[in-house]
């Protein structure tokens, strides 16, 4: 069958199935998450301290080279390595600081952010066995110490509002004294001020992302924006050992949530180091007056960009990431005058769409010419069927006098591809989807339609399009095959998010005017006739 289609349509077919397969990804090849993903059982936390707390032990290499040398804590140091001293609450988060002083614990207050039962999300993970804000000495008796010894804080809770709130954690070792100015915002973010009182060679961590679902299509690992502006984009299971210089900030990143370490004035060194299934863990080279900054929650681009525009290169999407980020700040415009995100999704595939537009006009124009000199190409074929070169010869001749060109239709549709795709990453990425309703049933455009009916809607309108759309089909299997396509993306779409099908169908809908008003126009001219 196949050396009966013709280039366009192997091209076409090509690109249709390519599409379905990566729109597909996602969603089928990533493991269902099971109740409760983002709390982790308490005795299993401890488990996971006890037996494979490791500390990165740097060798004489300036400092840089980080070995991956297990250093185990006591059974006794263990039982109590997850108590807190320190609970700060504030309107958009609640955060817990353990007795090694680290985020131990974050959770996210609003409303999008909570399960119909009422749970919270909570986005620090321990099951790579490192939190955010935890150090390692590179001596191993001062790193066995600091893990044995609890810090103290100056105040048990405080309440972050319009003012941030600073609290201040000290650890007294025999030989090392530790204080952790930390300064919190109601954003998310916030301070950090380490002093030691001799200098000691130490690393500290953002932490590890949380494990809402394993390694898929979309993004989970970690990010270096380096001072070139360049990204380093490390996937979970790829992580190697490695030094980065001069380094704005360092995040371990998943499709919507972030845990970062950053400083673009004083550039850092961040060291990567391979943790559990080769995941990247990150390490901030420390000195014995170190200021950061951080941030943990979700990737909103508002509230990144307020707090540092650099930090909005935290928001991920993958290869075609450069048509993405100017998408997605385009649809974040429109809802500035819109107000809802269902609405501004219809009006950037509009907008999308006449941007697009020559290019699909020509597309569909040069498909109707092929269309209509399909009776003539037959008659050639069966005329010359032992004869390839005079075939090819007369074809080509056909072609150049009714203007037609056979590469005419698909080439359009191929440069449309990055931008089409470029736009299913953003609604398959934007953080701020979530929660986010459109009308009537559709509350919540991050998850699918909880009645299929745009998925069915979607599906309607690509087979009543692919009915207006003129084709040179000369086999019939192949024509059966692309009839069932309109199935097939109904049966995809059905688990995808009401914010992408919508995208879809929007999109099909404009797709099948233009077609009409291109049918019509071309209905007027004088049809090909064919000659001897």
């Amino acid at each position: 069958m196949l050396d009966k289609l013709s280039n366009q349509n192997r091209i076409i077919l090509a690109s249709i199935l390519s599409f379905a397969f990566f729109a597909s990804y996602d969603y089928f090849f990533i493991p269902k998450p099971v109740t409760n993903l983002n709390e982790q059982n308490s005795s299993q936390i401890e488990k996971n301290i006890t037996t494979s707390s490791k500390a990165p032990v740097a060798s004489t290499d300036n400092g840089l080279k980080v070995s991956t040398k297990i250093s185990k804590l006591s059974n006794k140091t263990s039982k109590v390595v997850d108590k807190t001293i320190v609970r700060v609450k504030a309107k958009k988060y609640d955060l817990e600081i353990d007795r090694l002083g680290r985020i131990s614990k974050f959770y996210l207050n609003e409303a999008k952010f909570t399960s119909k039962d009422g749970k919270r999300l909570q986005l620090v993970d321990n099951k790579l066995g490192f939190l955010p804000l935890e150090m390692r000495f590179s001596d191993e008796k001062i790193n066995t110490e600091a893990f044995a010894t609890s810090y103290t804080a100056n105040v048990s809770q405080v309440k972050v509002g319009d003012k941030p709130v600073k609290i201040i954690l000290t650890q007294s070792l025999p030989d090392l004294n530790i204080k952790k100015e930390i300064t919190f915002y109601k954003d998310g973010h916030y301070d950090l001020n380490i002093i030691l009182d001799k200098n000691k060679k130490y690393f500290i961590t953002p932490g590890a992302h949380p494990s809402l679902g394993k390694k898929s299509y979309t993004f989970h690992g970690a990010l270096l924006k380096k001072s070139d502006g360049s990204m380093e984009i490390i996937d979970d299971g790829d992580a190697v050992q490695a030094t980065f210089k001069d380094v704005g900030f360092a995040a371990n990143a998943d499709k919507y949530y972030a845990t970062v370490l950053y400083n673009f004035n004083q550039k850092m060194t961040v060291i990567e180091s391979p943790a559990k299934d080769k995941n990247p863990a990150l390490y901030v080279q420390g000195k014995q007056n170190l200021k950061l900054s951080g941030y943990i929650g979700p990737k909103e681009f508002v509230t990144l960009k307020k707090i540092n525009p650099e930090l909005t290169d935290v928001i991920e999407y993958g290869f075609f990431t450069f048509i993405s980020k100017p998408l997605f700040v385009l649809l974040s415009f429109i809802h500035k005058f819109l107000g809802n995100w269902g609405w501004s999704i219809v009006a950037l595939t509009l907008l999308v769409r006449l941007v697009l537009f020559p290019l699909t006009y020509k597309g569909m124009v040069s498909m109707n010419k092929m269309k209509a000199l399909a009776p003539k190409m037959k008659e050639l074929q069966a005329k010359y069927k032992g004869d390839k070169q005079k075939l090819n010869a007369h074809m080509m001749e056909l072609y150049k006098k009714h203007g037609a060109n056979p590469m005419g239709g698909c080439l359009p549709m191929i440069l449309q591809i990055p931008v089409f795709y470029g736009v299913y990453r953003v609604l398959q990425n934007t953080v701020e989807l979530k929660g986010a309703p459109w009308i009537l049933w559709i509350h919540d455009l991050a998850v699918m339609d909880p009645y299929f009916v745009l998925p069915i809607l979607m599906g309607g309108s690509m087979f009543l399009q692919q009915r207006l759309t003129p084709n040179n089909f000369t086999d019939k299997t192949q024509e059966k095959i692309m009839k069932f396509l309109p199935l097939i993306f109904t049966f995809f779409f059905v688990t995808f998010p009401a914010g992408l099908t919508l995208y879809w169908f929007v999109s099909n809908l404009f797709s099948i005017v233009q077609q009409l008003y291109v049918n019509k126009l071309f209905n007027k001219k004088t049809p090909i006739k064919a000659t001897s």
